[in-house]
């Protein structure tokens, strides 16, 4: 058995049999009932999907996968292709947008080349590269079944050697010149919606530029006619390696009970990707923002989603991401931290 079937196999839904346990703990800290709204939900969400009943959320790791498109030969990126691995080098650098909100949440960094179309040598680099990015999705698919099914299986290997050494929650983040346009595709087939209702302007690109990145994408489903249905047809005709990767990350982080907060809409597009192969991923999701990318509410909505911020954040990398696990760990705390009315000898209300 490969190691993504018996990584899916390994997920089951959440056993919510301890849900009123928790809401009477909730309920018994020195506040109104359901006063802290979200992070009340967040607390809950993340005692059941751990089992932990005092957990606490130290060891925070945000994972970078890095791939390259062959589809920019189309003219869909306002950026070269060569940005790709100058971001990841700024990535170990420390310097980039990731980076500085990972500190501030305390979350840790890791990069992963996973098929960046150049070589790269660099410390803390993880090299883990299928191939030197996709082929041009418009003009054949943009990768083999194996591709797609050992792209994912790097992203679970990551996570796995990751939590050997402790991980208490995971968030998904990537780099990639034009990855939105096989985000988009994907989007559109696992959704049915249209593509030009999936289909924002990435980096920046004109409304012009826009029309053409719909046909490009348009022509690139009905040349290769990705199933629906089978989630590694999509994903190897229209998707990308490191979006393959994220799936892969996001499928490992369930197997293993550690919450995924994932980021905008290439992770969101990962996250289709890792439910249509098992649907109980859902469960162990938390979608931290609404991207400005029109897409983007497409895929929450088919997952069942609801974003913790709206903050008009659109750089992906997993800056959302970062951003939201301080409100997890502040969600969790709130849980093990606050004291009871009786802890406090604290009247209740009057009610």
């Amino acid at each position: 058995m490969g190691l993504l079937e018996q990584t899916v196999k390994q997920i089951v839904p959440v056993d919510k049999k301890n849900d009123s346990l928790i809401q009477k703990r909730l309920d018994n800290l020195t506040k109104p009932q359901g006063s802290l709204g979200r992070l009340e939900e967040l607390a809950k969400q993340y005692v059941l999907i751990t089992g932990k009943n005092q957990p606490s959320v130290k060891n925070k790791t945000v994972v970078v996968m890095a791939g390259d498109h062959g589809v920019t030969a189309a003219g869909v990126s306002a950026f070269p292709q060569e940005v790709t691995p100058q971001m990841v080098l700024n990535f170990l650098r420390g310097g980039a947008g990731i980076n500085v909100l990972s500190r501030h949440a305390g979350a840790k960094v890791i990069v992963v080349d996973i098929g960046v179309a150049s070589d790269i040598q660099a410390e803390g680099l993880i090299s883990r590269k299928v191939a030197y990015g996709t082929a041009d999705m418009s003009k054949q698919a943009a990768m083999t079944r194996d591709e797609a099914i050992k792209a994912i299986e790097v992203g679970i290997d990551v996570v796995l050697k990751e939590s050997s050494q402790g991980l208490d929650l995971l968030a998904t983040g990537e780099m990639g010149i034009g990855n939105t346009t096989p985000s988009s595709a994907i989007t559109a087939v696992i959704t049915g919606r249209p593509v030009s209702e999936v289909t924002g302007r990435g980096t920046g690109i004109t409304e012009e530029a826009r029309s053409h990145k719909v046909e490009v994408i348009e022509q690139a489903i009905k040349l290769n006619r990705p199933d629906a249905q089978d989630a590694l047809d999509v994903l190897s005709k229209v998707g990308g390696l490191e979006i393959a990767g994220l799936a892969g990350v996001i499928l490992a982080g369930a197997a293993l009970r550690i919450p995924v907060v994932i980021d905008g809409f290439i992770s969101g597009a990962a996250a289709l990707i890792a439910a249509q192969l098992q649907p109980a991923v859902k469960d162990y999701l938390i979608a931290a923002h609404r991207s400005v990318e029109k897409g983007h509410t497409a895929i929450l909505n088919h997952l069942g989603l609801s974003p913790l911020l709206d903050l008009n954040l659109r750089l992906g990398e997993g800056t959302g991401a970062v951003l939201a696990m301080s409100l997890v760990e502040a969600g969790v705390k709130v849980l093990t931290e606050m004291a009871s009315f009786d802890e406090a000898a604290v009247s209740r209300s009057m009610e």
